[in-house]
C-alpha cells in the first residue's frame, strides 16, 4: 500500500490568523489618558472587530468613533435578519401545470388517441417531443387536426407507459418503477422524449440484477441504449459464474451467452471445466424450459436428460444434431485445452458425448505439440504482453474466499510443469459484490510476465482488508507457453475458434 497522508482542509474564511499586537499594529493596545477609564475587560483588543466586550461606560479605543451600547447591537442583528432571504416553500408551479393541463386538460387545443384512450393536452407542450415538433411544424396533414389517432406498433408501449411520456411534458420530474422502466422507454422513444430516455437508462442501470438483466440487456439493444448494454453484459460476466440461477440460465440466449463465454472478463469460479459444466446446464434448460427445479437437482437432471440422448444418438456427438446445432457456436468458445489437461475433466467430457470428437482430437494435438515445443525446442513462454494472445487463450479460474483468513490453492490440471501454488494471506483480480450482485469493489493487477524459479515466490497484489467485503472473488488469467501461430490451411475446419 502506498503511503497515507491526512490533511485537514480550512475554509479561508473560517481561519483567520491571530492579531499581532505590538507597536505599530492596528489593533495596538493603548493606555488611556490619566484620568480616564482603567483599562480591563471593557477595552477592545480586536483591531478591525465588530465584536465588543462591554462593562460600564466602557469606550473603545480601536475604535474611537463607534458607539458600545446594547441599543446599536441590537440594531445591527434586525438590520440583518432584515437583509437575510428566507425560503418558503410555495406551491409548485410544475404541479400546479400538471394538475390544471395535463390531469384536467384545461385550455386543451389537441387531443392524442392511442390505445383506446384519449388525451386532452397542448400543442406548445407536445412540441417537446420530436415526434410531434416534426409533425406540427411540417406540412403534415396532422398539423391542422384537433384529433390525432396515433399508431402504437410496438408491443412494449401500453396505457401506463403513454401516460408517463405525455405527463412528462408537462412537469420537471417523474418517477419511474423498475417494473415499468421498458414500457416507458419504449413510449419515450417512440415519441422522441431524450430527457425521459436519460432518465429511464439511469434508472436501468441502477436496478441491474438477477431478473432485471435480460429484459434490459434486450431492450438496451432494441432503443440503443449502449451504456445500459455495456452495463449489462459486465453484471452478466461476473455473475454468471459466481452466482447461477436457473431462470437466468433459461432467460439467457445463445447470443448473449457466446459474448460470455468468448470473454476473457469472465468471472471464472473455479476452472474451464466448471464453465463447461455450466454451459451443460444451460443447454438443459433452453431445451427444457418447463424444468423448474432447484440449482441442486440441475446437474443431476441435466446428465439423465443427455444419457437418454446419447443412447438413442448412437455413437453421434450432440453438438452435431439437428438440436444441438444452434448451441455449436456458444460451445467453441470454450478453452478446450484447460479442459483436457486434467484426467478427470477429459473422462467426464467424453463420456457425455457433447462435443465432437474431431475437437478434441484437434485439441489433444494441439496441446502434445505444445509440450514438445516446452521440453525439446526454446520455449520459454510468452516474452511480451500480446492483450489479444492473452485474452483468447489464457487459463480462466478462480476461487471464492468466504472469509478473511489465509489460504492456500491450486487449480488442477496439467500446465506444463508448473505447480503454481496460489496464496491470500489477509491482503488476481479481486472483486466484492453486494445482494443483487452488483460490484461493491474491484482490483486488478492487468497483465505482467512473471519467471519463476522453483519455490520462488511472487507477490502480485497487496490490499487493506478493512477496506474489503467478504465473501471475495479472485479470477486469474494465466498463459504458460504461447500459443503456436497457425495458418488458415492448418486450422481445424470444424472447430476454428480453438
Amino acid at each position: 500500500m502506498g503511503s497515507l497522508s491526512s490533511r485537514v482542509l480550512r475554509h479561508p474564511g473560517r481561519a483567520r490568523a491571530q492579531p499581532e499586537i505590538g507597536p505599530g499594529a492596528g489593533g495596538s493596545l493603548r493606555r488611556p489618558e490619566a484620568g480616564g477609564e482603567p483599562a480591563g475587560h471593557g477595552f477592545c483588543y480586536c483591531p478591525g472587530s465588530r465584536k465588543r466586550k462591554r462593562s460600564s461606560g466602557a469606550f473603545c479605543y480601536c475604535h474611537p468613533d463607534s458607539e458600545t451600547d446594547e441599543e446599536e447591537e441590537e440594531g445591527d442583528e434586525q438590520q440583518r435578519l432584515l437583509n437575510t432571504p428566507r425560503r418558503k416553500k410555495l406551491k409548485s408551479t410544475s404541479k400546479y401545470i400538471y394538475q390544471t393541463l395535463f390531469l384536467n386538460g384545461e385550455n386543451s387545443d389537441i387531443k392524442i388517441c392511442a390505445l383506446g384512450e384519449e388525451w386532452s393536452l397542448h400543442k406548445i407542450y407536445l412540441c417537446q417531443s420530436g415526434y410531434f415538433s416534426s409533425m406540427f411544424s411540417g406540412s403534415w396533414k396532422e398539423s391542422s387536426m384537433n384529433s390525432i389517432e396515433l399508431e402504437i406498433p410496438d408491443q412494449n408501449i401500453d396505457i401506463e407507459a403513454l401516460q408517463v411520456a405525455f405527463g412528462s411534458l408537462y412537469r420537471d420530474d417523474v418517477l419511474i418503477k423498475p417494473s415499468r422502466v421498458i414500457a416507458i422507454l419504449a413510449a419515450a422513444s417512440m415519441l422522441q422524449l431524450d430527457g425521459l430516455i436519460q432518465q429511464c437508462g439511469e434508472t436501468m442501470k441502477e436496478t441491474i440484477n438477477v431478473k432485471t438483466v435480460c429484459g434490459y440487456y434486450t431492450s438496451a439493444g432494441t432503443y440503443g441504449l449502449d451504456s445500459v448494454k455495456k452495463k449489462c453484459l459486465e453484471w452478466l460476466l461476473n455473475n454468471l459464474m459466481t452466482h447461477q440461477n436457473v431462470d437466468l440460465f433459461k432467460e439467457l440466449s445463445i447470443n448473449v451467452m457466446k459474448q460470455l463465454i468468448g470473454s476473457s472478463n469472465l468471472f471464472v469460479m473455479q476452472v474451464e471445466m466448471d464453465v463447461y459444466t455450466a454451459l451443460k446446464k444451460w443447454m438443459f434448460l433452453q431445451l427444457v424450459p418447463s424444468w423448474n427445479g432447484s440449482l441442486k437437482q440441475l446437474l443431476t437432471e441435466t446428465d439423465v436428460w443427455f444419457s437418454k440422448w446419447k443412447k438413442d444418438l448412437e455413437g453421434i456427438a450432440f453438438l452435431d444434431t439437428e438440436q444441438g446445432k444452434p448451441f455449436v457456436s456458444v460451445f467453441r468458445h470454450l478453452r478446450l485445452q484447460y479442459i483436457i489437461s486434467d484426467l478427470a475433466s477429459a473422462r467426464i467430457i467424453e463420456q457425455d458425448s457433447l462435443v465432437p470428437s474431431e475437437w478434441l482430437a484437434s485439441v489433444y494435438k494441439q496441446q502434445w505439440l505444445a509440450m514438445l515445443r516446452a521440453e525439446q525446442d526454446s520455449e520459454v513462454g510468452p516474452q511480451e504482453i500480446n492483450k489479444e494472445e492473452l485474452e483468447g487463450n489464457s487459463m480462466r479460474c478462480g476461487r471464492k474466499l468466504a472469509k478473511d483468513g489465509e489460504y492456500c490453492w491450486r487449480w488442477t490440471g496439467f500446465n506444463f510443469g508448473f505447480d503454481l501454488l496460489v496464496t491470500y494471506t489477509n491482503r488476481l483480480r479481486l472483486a466484492s459484490f453486494d445482494s443483487s450482485g452488483k460490484l461493491i469493489c474491484s482490483r486488478t493487477t492487468g497483465y505482467q510476465i512473471l519467471t519463476l524459479e522453483k519455490d520462488q515466490e511472487q507477490v502480485v497484489m497487496n490490499l487493506d482488508s478493512r477496506l474489503l467485503v467478504f465473501p471475495l472473488y479472485i479470477c486469474c488469467n494465466f498463459l504458460y507457453i504461447s500459443p503456436e501461430k497457425r495458418t488458415e490451411n492448418n486450422r481445424h475446419p470444424e472447430n476454428p475458434e480453438n
